[in-house]
């Protein structure tokens, strides 16, 4: 009898322990409204085959002139310019201007193109602009720029892109944006950055990324760290104000229970058709797209 009166202690508190490491911010949060009243354009209104590829300032104009939020992402060069680009390493995206004089140092893509070897980090801005976005003449953007560009006429997400403890990217895109007089949200997979923001920007609206990892991309994310991110166990240091989720795995256990027991704000990302953009609206307050054009316009 006491075994099992002990058995259910144990249970009991970690169920107790597993809320409240996975509340996010319950008091003093912004208001949602501002953000979910548009459809977000992930990296632009962008087609990688065109004139307008993936974060380029081609594809932002784009997404402004139809009246689209846009997701985009931040990182910084050598010389500590915070750029405009998804990856990491350049060569999925990044073209050499001259290819043919690259191919010894090049990287091979699958599609059989020369892509630009090294990371972002690799390379001053000035550096980065002698390579072009896929096939078109658009150049990696200054984060600077396309703020101006963008000038707050549609709402921004702006992803951080940290990779482990260097949080350098924070203080930089912060510098930029307190003075931005239009709607924006931060957003980072890596728990530091978001707990950045709660710590030095707390009025600001910031969000914590997530996936189900080991049923998405079970070869590439596994380990503890992993179920540690997949379980949002980290909230209760970073207490954010929205989840950002893979949006094919709308019920997993704790972003259910972050929107409808903690009221917490939900954000769906990539929805890649009509048909999933459908589906999404039952699990999601927030959605980001691409690879086609929704029917109902920008509005949600």
């Amino acid at each position: 009898m006491l075994f099992f009166e002990v058995l259910c202690f144990i249970v009991l508190a970690l169920a107790v322990l597993y809320f409240l490491m996975i509340m996010p911010r319950m008091l003093h949060k912004p208001s949602r409204e501002p953000y979910t009243r548009v459809l977000y354009a992930h990296r632009g209104l962008h087609d990688n085959t065109s004139e307008a590829p993936e974060n380029s300032m081609a594809a932002f104009k784009k997404a402004v002139d139809g009246g689209y939020g846009i997701e985009c992402d931040v990182q910084l060069t050598k010389d500590g310019v915070p750029v405009i680009f998804h990856d990491f390493t350049l060569a999925r995206v990044a073209r050499y201007d001259d290819e043919a004089s690259h191919l010894e140092e090049g990287v091979n893509n699958p599609d059989g193109s020369i892509g630009v070897a090294g990371k972002v980090i690799d390379y001053t801005y000035r550096e980065l602009q002698q390579f072009h976005l896929l096939s078109s003449d658009e150049k990696i953007p200054r984060f600077e720029d396309f703020l101006k560009m963008v000038d707050g006429k549609v709402p921004l997400i702006v992803e951080l892109k940290i990779e482990l403890k260097d949080l350098s990217v924070c203080p930089k895109v912060n510098d930029l944006l307190k003075d931005y007089k239009g709607v924006y949200c931060i957003e980072s997979f890596n728990p530091l950055g978001v707990f950045w923001y709660r710590k030095n920007r707390p009025d600001v609206m910031r969000g914590q990324l997530s996936d189900e990892f080991h049923k998405d991309k079970p070869e590439e994310f596994k380990g503890v760290l992993y179920f540690i991110l997949t379980s949002l166990l980290l909230n209760f240091i970073t207490k954010p104000d929205f989840i950002a989720f893979n949006h094919k795995f709308p019920t997993s256990h704790s972003l259910w229970l972050c929107r409808h027991l903690y009221g917490n704000v939900a954000a769906g990302w990539t929805i890649k058709s009509e048909e999933d953009l459908e589906r999404a609206k039952k699990n999601f307050d927030i959605f980001i797209f691409d690879s086609f054009i929704p029917k109902q316009g920008n509005k949600v």
